[in-house]
């Protein structure tokens, strides 16, 4: 008994679409390497806190207070929604001045200074001891005039410009002359012992910031070091010598010592207190670390900005305090941020799964570097936002390098990845609050231009011309943004300059980063497919001459493919470099091949099985040879793909003849279908150069016919399913298959022979 279809258990309608979404779900989060993924994740772990710190330490929500400026009329009300409290700083500062006007000024004593001229002192009063001894002790009818003479000389001798004569004679007719140089050593002990103190105008210009009334003294010694209050009125200086010793008692001192003791002791007083700025600023430093900041308190609905009034210094410090406290406390502006970052760095799990701009997807290597590049912008951005240069005139952009960050990922990945990237990061930085409008403009700016210069480079000057086209995209775009700010004509010339130095530089920088990464992640860069398309390479040499009909065919095939790529917009370069190396696997046995045979064929003599595993072959050795050589991976495609997994029909109908049930597997290319569409101009320039060579006198008519025969089939056994050609596309490669193709295979005039006497002539170049 037969089981009908409508016996069987009815299932839901959607479970078959569910499980569908399910699986393909699976398959993303299994497409997803788990490095790439943790790298990733890393970066943007680090992007959040480095985010986050510096923006909360600029208060974050910045570009709220662009539109308002103090001297300018408020156009609408700012009222605090919460209490505020915030530190005054104009204040603060107020308040630390006037204590620091409270901070005596610190001098420093010098005690060597004070033990020299006591020294000094001490040697002159010993010296007039001896003229004084020497003349007590002369006989009685000895001249006065000679001793005297003698003293003054002595004296002037030993201290030459100290004294002036008259001061000497003074002190040698005073009958109380000991008591008087007594009277000076204590004079001299006590003044020098006080402090004679250095205050010149620059130190007085200096002082007016400090203490007026009192000064700290500091005395060192080897132990330690005393601290002593001195009033400013009992300093004594140089110039106010004369009238302290004037104003000292001085008790049991000479009557005669007040009326020449200054000039006696002028030569002696030496300055020994010094005004110590590092002291002073010490002291300073200690207040203000113990000062308290002055707290100013806004209640809730307190109205900060008056819509209409002038805005002063006072409203501007309440409303920045107000925006620092709703930036650090908005949970819902973090959350924000933190998203949008999230799903930045979600493009990159996006990406690494599907397909670009006939990419198979990202390789692993290709999303640690975006995430690298990514990660240093967004981090760079947070950064530059807190230099001091940043200011409303200056756009924090104009020192990031946002050129040379697209202009990368243009040159190794794509070009339309790169589009998507010049407008992700300067939204992100912009949204996240690093980028203010001016910084937006000129970044997305950089980057959508440095996108489109590259598109068309081979050469590496092309990096050069690309670095002055972005220079001048900068120059506009800042013209544009100085004109719209009014800006002052001084600040043009600087901001341009670092404009048109930031687009320079960007060019010159990928100059010495591409040859590193494009080997770091054997990308195939036009500048690189350029290198392999070198005919004299050691390879394709190698091949010339191993197997030179695979050379020729190789040959052909890459211009065919070159062609029609030009006509549809895919890659020429990749289609030929692609089509050059596509048989190198036919190397190792070229006799088996028949563009390599003459006239005897290896496959007569062994069964079709063996023959379609020699031909199958080719391709998987083609792969090996590739990646021990390092090719770029969209070529190694090229190679793997350009017979997918067709049958190798001759065989198998060799072999079905011998056998009814031979495996169609055994007999068909490990390769997949071609997945760009690159490899699928590639394999249909390979089957359609191998066929055309079998037709007899083709022309251009019977060529378009046999070509859409061979495009027919391919689509039909479904080998260009998966390569994102279009019918459109298809005609395209088919006419440009035939004019080629005619164009090589065009029937040639048949030259009539000489007469054999003129060929006489021509050997022999006789005349006529």
């Amino acid at each position: 008994m037969t089981t009908k279809k409508n016996d069987d258990p009815i299932k839901p309608a959607g479970l078959g679409r569910i499980k569908a979404l399910a699986a393909r779900v699976r398959g993303i989060f299994f497409a997803v390497r788990r490095g790439p993924a943790l790298a990733t994740l890393i970066a943007f772990l680090v992007s959040v806190v480095v985010v986050m710190h510096y923006q909360e330490a600029q208060g974050g929500a910045a570009g709220d207070l662009k539109e308002f400026e103090v001297g300018k009329v408020a156009e609408r009300e700012v009222i605090a929604e919460q209490a505020v409290s915030y530190i005054d700083e104009n204040a603060t500062r107020l308040k630390i001045d006037a204590q620091q006007h409270l901070v005596p000024p610190v001098f420093r004593y010098v005690q060597e200074v004070t033990a020299e001229a006591r020294k000094e002192y001490s040697r002159f009063a010993s010296l007039s001891r001896q003229f004084f001894a020497q003349e007590n002790a002369e006989p009685q009818g000895a001249e006065e005039k000679n001793s005297l003479t003698a003293y003054i000389q002595g004296i002037s001798a030993a201290f030459p410009g100290f004294f002036s004569p008259e001061t000497l004679d003074i002190l040698f007719h005073d009958p109380q002359r000991e008591q008087v140089l007594e009277a000076g050593s204590r004079a001299l002990e006590h003044f020098m012992e006080d402090g004679i103190f250095v205050l010149s105008e620059t130190d007085g210009e200096f002082l007016e910031n400090y203490n007026r009334d009192v000064a700290e003294l500091l005395r060192s010694s080897a132990t330690r070091t005393g601290r002593e209050r001195v009033d400013f009125n009992r300093i004594v200086t140089l110039d106010t010598f004369h009238e302290a010793l004037n104003r000292w008692p001085g008790e049991g001192f000479p009557p005669g010592f007040h009326a020449f003791g200054f000039e006696l002791l002028k030569p002696f007083i030496k300055e020994n207190v010094f005004f110590s700025a590092s002291d002073t600023e010490q002291r300073v430093q200690e207040l203000q670390s113990l000062t308290e900041p002055v707290h100013k308190q806004i209640e809730p609905g307190t109205r900060i900005i008056r819509k209409g009034f002038i805005i002063t210094d006072e409203d501007m410090i309440k409303l920045r305090a107000l925006n620092v406290a709703v930036s650090q406390k908005d949970p819902q502006r973090i959350a924000g941020q933190m998203l949008l970052l999230l799903l930045l760095y979600c493009l990159f799990i996006f990406l690494g799964w599907v397909r670009i701009a006939g990419k198979q997807g990202l390789t692993p290597a290709e999303i640690y570097l975006l995430t690298a590049l990514t990660a240093l912008y967004v981090i760079g951005a947070a950064l530059a936002n807190n230099l001091p240069f940043n200011t409303e005139f200056f756009p924090v952009s104009i020192v990031l390098p946002t050129a040379l960050v697209i202009m990368l990922p243009a040159i190794l990945i794509s070009s339309r990845l790169a589009l998507v990237w010049a407008l992700a990061l300067p939204i992100s930085a912009f949204l996240s609050g690093s980028f203010d409008e001016a910084a937006f403009i000129l970044a997305l700016t950089s980057g959508v231009v440095a996108s489109y210069t590259l598109k068309r480079a081979e050469k590496r000057m092309d990096l050069v011309k690309a670095g002055l086209i972005i220079a001048c995209a900068h120059g506009i775009a800042l013209l544009a943004i100085l004109l719209l700010k009014r800006s002052a004509g001084e600040v043009y010339p600087l901001v341009l300059f670092w404009g048109a130095f930031n687009g320079l530089a960007s060019g010159m920088l990928v100059l010495g980063f591409l040859p590193p990464l494009e080997h770091a992640l054997n990308a195939a860069t036009t500048f690189r497919l350029i290198e392999l398309s070198d005919l004299n390479a050691p390879l394709i040499k190698r091949l010339f001459t191993v197997a030179p009909g695979t050379y020729s065919h190789s040959i052909m095939v890459a211009n065919l493919a070159e062609a029609a790529c030009q006509e549809i917009g895919a890659n020429p370069l990749l289609a030929r470099v692609g089509a050059y190396y596509h048989d190198i696997g036919k190397m190792d046995q070229p006799d088996y091949f028949v563009e390599n045979q003459t006239s005897y064929n290896k496959h007569n003599d062994i069964p079709p099985r063996l023959s379609a595993t020699i031909i199958r072959s080719h391709v998987k050795q083609g792969v090996e040879k590739a990646r021990a050589l390092g090719l770029p991976r969209e070529v190694t495609n090229i190679i793997a793909e350009h017979h997918g997994n067709s049958v190798i029909t001759w065989f198998y109908n060799e072999a079905l003849k011998q056998d009814p049930q031979v495996s169609k597997e055994d007999f068909s290319y490990p390769g997949n279908p071609p997945r760009s569409r690159e490899s699928a101009v590639v394999m249909l320039a390979d089957v359609s150069e191998a066929a055309v060579r079998t037709l007899e006198k083709p022309t251009a008519a019977k060529i378009e016919k046999f070509l859409q025969e061979l495009i027919d089939a391919k689509v039909e056994h479904g080998q260009l399913a998966e390569s994102e050609l279009t019918f459109r596309d298809l005609q395209t490669i088919k006419h440009a298959f035939v004019r080629v193709l005619a164009g090589y295979y065009h029937s040639r005039i048949e030259y009539p022979k000489l007469p054999a006497k003129e060929v006489r002539k021509e050997a022999s170049h006789e005349p006529d």
